[in-house]
């Protein structure tokens, strides 16, 4: 389909909102960064299914918008742009909701977030439980109700490469998220973006504040150039964050 100018996509018809992060995930990965197109993304009809949240869906599956927004029912129709990003696995039922920073270059070119060797965070979640294949975002949503998203889209090579309204505007779509699907628990990784927008003396651990109603757990960056933490104290903190979400899961 890349072969026309303006490919047309028509996404969710009749479906619930809650499949459509994963349908715009597989729309994503289909496509290369830098390619146009029209997309028709609808839904079946709810009170929570309006502009904002497709905005969010396609925000977080790593489109840019291109234009105006026009309301062709029972959905909205976008112009976007697919940008180098890592789209959301995310879903209704999820027992942890795993929050990064933004994609490094070999996450959104991979399409696995965190899955350069390096990087600590999938050894730590086998060892903890959380998950039970490395590397595999869609098992850890389908099987263990561990979905993955980050505060901001656009890929960069340091985190701190982002702008703090990159950050503030990320924040305000992952409440959002939260409200919306209602994971049992958040889990930040990475103290910076926490400490930037929401408490700047906050510790790893259990938070007071809560991100669209949910609880949130704060935790070191588990890039293995994070020296400051050894795999063992990664465990330990994704260990919490199961243990939490089995806590406050409704019975």
């Amino acid at each position: 389909m890349r072969s026309n100018r303006n490919p047309y996509f028509s996404l969710g018809h009749d479906r619930p909102a809650t499949e459509l992060p994963l349908t715009l995930a597989d729309l994503h990965l289909s496509l290369s960064p830098e390619d146009e197109f029209i997309v028709h993304l609808s839904a079946r009809s709810a009170p929570d299914w309006s502009r904002q949240r497709a905005l969010d869906l396609v925000t977080g599956a790593g489109f840019l918008p291109r234009g105006k927004v026009v309301r062709k029912s029972p959905g909205f129709e976008f112009r976007l742009k697919r940008i180098r990003s890592l789209p959301d696995t995310v879903g209704p039922n999820m027992q942890v909701l795993i929050i990064g920073l933004n994609p490094s270059p070999y996450s959104a070119d991979t399409g696995i977030g965190y899955g350069r060797p390096g990087n600590r965070f999938w050894p730590a979640a086998l060892k903890a439980g959380l998950v039970s294949i490395d590397r595999d975002p869609r098992h850890a949503l389908s099987h263990h109700g561990v979905g993955m998203t980050d505060l901001v889209r656009r890929t960069t090579a340091r985190a701190d490469e982002v702008e703090r309204t990159e950050f503030e505007a990320g924040f305000e779509r992952i409440e959002r998220l939260a409200a919306w699907l209602k994971p049992t628990v958040c889990c930040f990784i990475g103290l910076g973006g926490w400490r930037l927008v929401v408490d700047r003396k906050a510790v790893a651990g259990r938070q007071t504040d809560s991100v669209g109603g949910c609880p949130v757990y704060v935790m070191p960056h588990t890039s293995g150039l994070n020296a400051h933490s050894r795999l063992e104290d990664l465990v330990k903190h994704l260990a919490a964050v199961f243990a939490m979400a089995g806590a406050t899961k409704p019975v």
